[in-house]
Parts: structure tokens; sequence; C-alpha cells
């Protein structure tokens, strides 16, 4: 097992140890967020939640972010739209990208599911280095926003 792997399986035990018994939604984004961005120092980390036909910003850490995102647009309402992780090594390459900061290089963003397979929000995770995210990451990632 990869030392990257190692570090998810261990905090995919820890978040499911700091969400049990908990049924806020935002206290448990807020504290995957938290624990996600503290483990691997990415440069933002956080969720947007759906409403209506846009993404609204919900609990994050690192620097200030947009607020709103329409269904469809960039990579988070794009993940939202195709219902899949994408994975974007250079951010400038990705058409349509909303660069909310300059200093991101590469971004994945995970959609969440309700209990009804809906999506309800995405997780967002920004480098400001490029191609830090690959497969391992995806594979991880989406499983512990299942957690949620």
């Amino acid at each position: 097992m990869s030392e990257k792997a190692e570090k998810y399986r261990l905090l995919e035990r820890q978040v499911a140890s700091l969400l049990e018994g908990e049924t806020d939604v935002i206290a448990k984004m807020a504290n995957v967020a938290a624990v996600l961005h503290e483990t691997f120092g990415f440069w933002w980390t956080g969720f947007y939640r759906v409403a209506g036909e846009e993404l609204i910003l919900g609990p994050f850490q690192g620097p200030v972010a947009c607020m709103h995102i329409p269904f469809g647009r960039g990579v988070c309402g794009s993940a939202w739209k195709q219902n899949g992780t994408i994975v974007v090594p250079d951010v400038e390459l990705f058409p349509g990208h909303i660069a909310c900061s300059s200093a991101s290089r590469s971004e994945i963003v995970v959609p969440v599911h309700g209990a009804d397979g809906a999506v309800t929000a995405v997780l967002d995770i920004d480098s400001d280095r490029l191609a830090t995210f690959d497969e391992e990451d995806r594979v991880w990632l989406e499983r512990i926003v299942t957690l949620l």
C-alpha cells in the first residue's frame, strides 16, 4: 500500500469515528473538510451544496471562495451535471474553469449523494501544484464522501 493510500485508510477510519452519531450534515461537512485539509495540506478543501439550480458554498478550509456556481459550470458544476468525479491535472486547460483563486493549479471534485441517489453536494479540493490528484485520490475520496 502506498504512503498516500495508508493516509487515506487511516483518515477513512477517523472520519467514520468523527461522524458516528452526528445527524447535522453541515457539522459533518465541516469536520470532513477540516480533517482532509489538515491531513494533506491542500490549498482549498470544502463543499458546495445543491440549492435549486446552483451550488452554494458550504463548509470549507482555505482562502475565500466563490459563493454560487451554476449547474454545469466550472469543475464543480460539471461534476454535479455528470454525476461523477472529475480530476483536473491543470485547471488552466479545463474549459469553463471558474477561477476563484489564481493560486489553484489542479482540482478534484467528488459528488456527494443523498439517500435517494441524487447529488446533494460536491466535495471540491484544490491544490496549488499541478497534477496533484490521481486515481488513488478519486477512489478514496469517493469512499470518504459515502460516510456523510
